[in-house]
């Protein structure tokens, strides 16, 4: 988006956000779309973010062009923008995703991009088994509330 608006303020209980943050931290919007959910959610509202989670400590203006931020960086943002860090899952966590695929993210599946163009359908089928075999991205899925008071 080019702004953030999702509503009136304090008006919903629940926001949740999925593989976005990259997007809005490449865009320099990040900080406004998390100030944005803060603004709409009632107090006691929570907000989950699954995000590709990029190596602890990196910086995210570099790591998002790749579609990885580390966790760090989230729990800024959202911390930032006034919410408070409740829990963390490892739910959607691969431990096989090395964070540094020559087209990022998409380099594994479900996109595949480096096996697109590839015609010959042994070395296409090759390429898609080798990257099936990491899995998707290493993501981290967190939960964040807004204060009550």
């Amino acid at each position: 988006p080019e702004s953030a608006s999702l509503g009136d303020a304090n008006s919903y209980d629940l926001v949740l956000t999925f593989r976005n943050t990259h997007g809005w931290v490449g865009s320099g919007l990040a900080e406004d779309i998390f100030a944005e959910f803060a603004r709409v959610l009632k107090p006691g509202g929570v907000l989950g973010v699954v995000q590709h989670r990029a190596a602890p400590g990196t910086d995210p203006a570099e790591t998002a062009s790749s579609g990885y931020v580390s966790e760090e960086a989230v729990k800024a943002l959202a911390e930032g923008a006034g919410l408070r860090f409740v829990a963390a899952s490892e739910v959607n966590a691969n431990p096989k995703d090395t964070h540094d695929h020559e087209y990022g993210v998409w380099t594994l599946p479900p996109s595949l991009r480096l096996c697109r163009d590839i015609e010959d359908d042994k070395a296409k089928t090759e390429c898609e088994m080798k990257w099936r075999a990491i899995g998707e991205s290493d993501r981290m899925t967190l939960k964040f509330r807004k204060p009550r008071a």
